[in-house]
């Protein structure tokens, strides 16, 4: 059996970010990835997300309170983000423009009023902006959307970069990685943790579950409770055209999400729902031409663009809050499971839980993301 210092289940953004935190402090670490299934982090459309998304406070109205807990976490990650793409010497096509949330009708706009009031007194930048001002700053809109909610923390990038960027880092600083390694069951052996694989198991030191959606399902054999569910998403890009969109745009009351890539392309997603089919996410129609169809509606200068691919990833959903920190009476196993806009909070997620391991400070008290609260 092979032993290592630690290892991280789970390759998407999470697990990578915490694999490369630890490799710059020197620590042995190997990420076992399950090859892109129900991946999350490789199928993502690349928006920095830090205002409340009114999409999850209409879907999860009893878990809004835990995610304005966890606002600081998210304006945080977007500040990492830009820190990253520095230390790495690279380019993420980054662009932290700001993000506007539409309203088309009164009753929305009282709505983004309340939110943002909320939102200013935790400790947001974000304005409300009515049609006049709108107008100037965001011409491409269409004529229906009266005003909107601005947001100055939030930005896009371009998630293709970013992934391989972080992965070559990590292995250029000797972090391995191994695909199609799916992990079936975690064993307590002594002081150490075993895995186990298909193709055979591995000794671990330490280890971190940045599982996504497959978390609950890991750890339920160990008598710990995560309640981790698999959400397939669907997603589309547009043909490239002139620049139009210069930022992230979302909708107070439908699902949306619009952004134009530094390459001119389009990427329209927002939460329309596809289907999990033999183990894979799958697109539907019916989002296919909901979602664009919305898209083209809020801002017209995009109808005539062609579609070049359309495909569906998994968000992963829990309680609206992270899980993280050393797993409740298993000494040397760690948790990593973001909250809502898991992508976005992927590389501080990975840093919270890398500086648990190792015993250090990050910054932030994640006492309170434990998963002991789901006891």
């Amino acid at each position: 059996m092979r032993e290592v210092a630690v290892a991280v289940i789970g390759g998407g953004i999470v697990g990578m970010c915490a694999a490369l935190e630890l490799a710059r402090e020197g620590e042995q670490v190997i990420v076992l990835d399950d090859a892109g299934r129900l991946s999350g982090s490789s199928a993502n459309a690349g928006s920095l997300h830090v205002q409340m998304q009114s999409r999850f406070i209409r879907m999860y109205p009893d878990q809004v309170p835990g995610l304005e807990r966890s606002l600081p976490l998210y304006v945080a990650a977007a500040r990492r983000w830009a820190e990253l793409e520095k230390e790495l010497g690279t380019s993420f096509e980054l662009k932290a423009s700001g993000g506007l949330m539409v309203a088309e009708t009164p009753e929305s706009y009282e709505f983004l009023a309340r939110k943002c009031a909320r939102e200013a007194e935790l400790g947001l930048d974000v304005a409300m902006i009515g049609r006049n001002e709108l107008r100037s700053i965001a011409p491409y809109l269409g004529d229906s959307v009266i005003g909107a909610e601005l947001c100055a923390h939030e930005g896009k990038l371009n998630p293709l970069l970013a992934n391989r960027a972080i992965r070559e880092a990590l292995l250029a600083l000797g972090g391995a990685i191994e695909g199609a390694a799916r992990v079936e069951r975690i064993e307590r052996d002594g002081a150490a943790w075993v895995l186990h694989m298909a193709a055979g198991a591995i000794r671990a030191g330490r280890v971190i579950v940045a599982a996504g959606a497959g978390t609950g399902a890991l750890l339920a054999p160990l008598g710990l409770r995560v309640p981790t569910v698999a959400e397939p998403l669907h997603m589309n890009i547009t043909e490239a055209t002139r620049p139009v969109l210069n930022h992230l745009v979302q909708h107070a009351e439908r699902m949306i999400t619009l952004k134009q890539l530094a390459s001119g392309h389009v990427v329209v997603g927002g939460g329309w729902p596809a289907r999990i089919e033999a183990g894979h996410p799958t697109v539907e129609l019916s989002s296919l031409t909901g979602n664009l169809g919305l898209a083209a509606h809020l801002v017209p200068g995009i109808a005539s663009l062609r579609l070049l691919r359309t495909w569906a990833g998994i968000n992963t959903t829990g309680d609206g809050q992270c899980v993280l920190g050393e797993a409740p009476g298993c000494p040397g196993l760690f948790l990593a499971v973001p909250g809502d806009a898991g992508y976005t909070l992927g590389p501080l997620v990975g840093r919270l839980a890398a500086a648990a391991l190792r015993g250090g400070d990050a910054g932030f008290d994640i006492a309170r993301f434990s998963a002991a609260r789901f006891a």
